[in-house]
């Protein structure tokens, strides 16, 4: 039986039932919500075997299946999949090297709607009107600022992470590159997150200014960009792969939280012990086939959103000093101190002790 905590740690157990909540209000942040497609996934399983390794055994799952166009992972699972592929391959600039190897087929049907358009302007609105075929989160504004074109991402759904954001902001920048040949270099490049310990390699990368911790993402190219002509325009060409970028837009579900109230019962239910699929269902008052049913048509998987709910968990509760080790196991659910060793370790590569001292 869990016993009962000072007042201190009381306060942490408050925390948890409102996790999504209040934790990110703490950190100034929301929970990331979204997708991105199996397409775009691919793109880290090309590169990891690029480097001479088995992608499916450095991330321990095999390639998603992209056979209708319309599979998608979620944004808190690709986020786990690029900082594992970082530990493994001992690269802290993973996001950055991977972006750079994106071609056509990562990002499916839209990949040959935007190498027909006709120029770079023409591109960039199809980017926008398809957007969610490919990055089905964080909205893409299209702006004019002075001389600038800037496409623009806020923060209403999260913020991934630094791997996340700089693999999309270097995919985006190589491919408007490749589609222009090579002449659409950004004017600058604006992420949320801090600034990492090599923000030199971005600068080298992008060949522009470079800023770290600003209200939003962005990316800048010079408005005379906008009638650059690409290198294969085919007018013909692009009304066919529009219809079916369009089915495939018109086939894709609403946006919702679910993944969300998942997330929220987990961690309302983990103080208890390990919490089931059976007892996740009960908490939003559905069965355990529905719950599984709604899962499956998110290509969602119920023991990585519990994993990753736990690990965020673990990680706000490591961060105050007042909670022992053994109290942070407990309030996720953990009867043995060791049980949570070997699982934090499994998630971030270290043990709680030392992912604390590290701070």
């Amino acid at each position: 039986m869990m016993r009962i905590f000072p007042g201190g740690a009381r306060e942490i157990l408050t925390i948890a039932l409102h996790f999504f909540d209040i934790s990110c209000q703490t950190a100034g942040m929301k929970p990331e919500i979204g997708y991105v497609s199996s397409t775009y996934v691919q793109l880290l399983f090309d590169y990891i075997e690029q480097q001479g390794m088995k992608a499916a055994t450095v991330l321990g799952r095999v390639r998603p299946d992209t056979a209708d166009g319309l599979g998608r992972t979620a944004m808190s699972e690709w986020r786990s999949l690029l900082e594992r592929a970082a530990q493994a391959l001992q690269d802290p600039l993973l996001g950055l090297h991977v972006g750079q190897t994106i071609s056509p087929a990562h990002i499916g049907v839209l990949g040959y709607v935007i190498l027909a358009s006709a120029n770079l302007g023409e591109a960039l609105l199809r980017l926008q009107h398809f957007y969610r075929l490919v990055y089905d989160a964080e909205p893409m504004q299209i702006r004019q600022d002075g001389e600038d074109i800037t496409l623009h991402w806020g923060v209403d759904h999260g913020r991934p992470g630094q791997q996340v954001d700089a693999c999309a902001l270097a995919a985006l920048v190589q491919f408007a590159r490749d589609i222009t040949g090579h002449t659409a270099n950004p004017s600058a490049v604006i992420f949320v997150n801090p600034e990492p310990d090599d923000a030199a390699a971005y600068r080298d990368y992008f060949a522009c200014p470079v800023l770290f911790e600003q209200p939003g993402t962005q990316v800048r190219f010079p408005m005379k960009y906008l009638a650059t002509a690409l290198r294969q325009p085919d007018a013909a060409l692009l009304g066919i792969l529009e219809q079916q970028a369009t089915a495939l837009l018109n086939r894709l579900p609403d946006a919702d939280d679910f993944e969300q109230q998942i997330r929220r019962a987990i961690a309302r239910l983990a103080r208890s012990g390990t919490p089931g699929i059976e007892q996740v269902a009960a908490e939003l008052n559905t069965s355990v086939r529905t719950l599984q049913r709604r899962l499956a048509e998110r290509h969602l998987q119920f023991q990585l959103l519990l994993d990753d709910t736990r690990y965020r968990l673990a990680q706000d509760y490591l961060a105050d000093r007042r909670l022992q080790l053994s109290e942070v196991a407990q309030l996720l659910g953990y009867s043995e101190q060791s049980a949570f060793n070997r699982a934090f370790r499994r998630w971030s590569g270290s043990t709680p002790r030392v992912w604390r001292q590290a701070l």
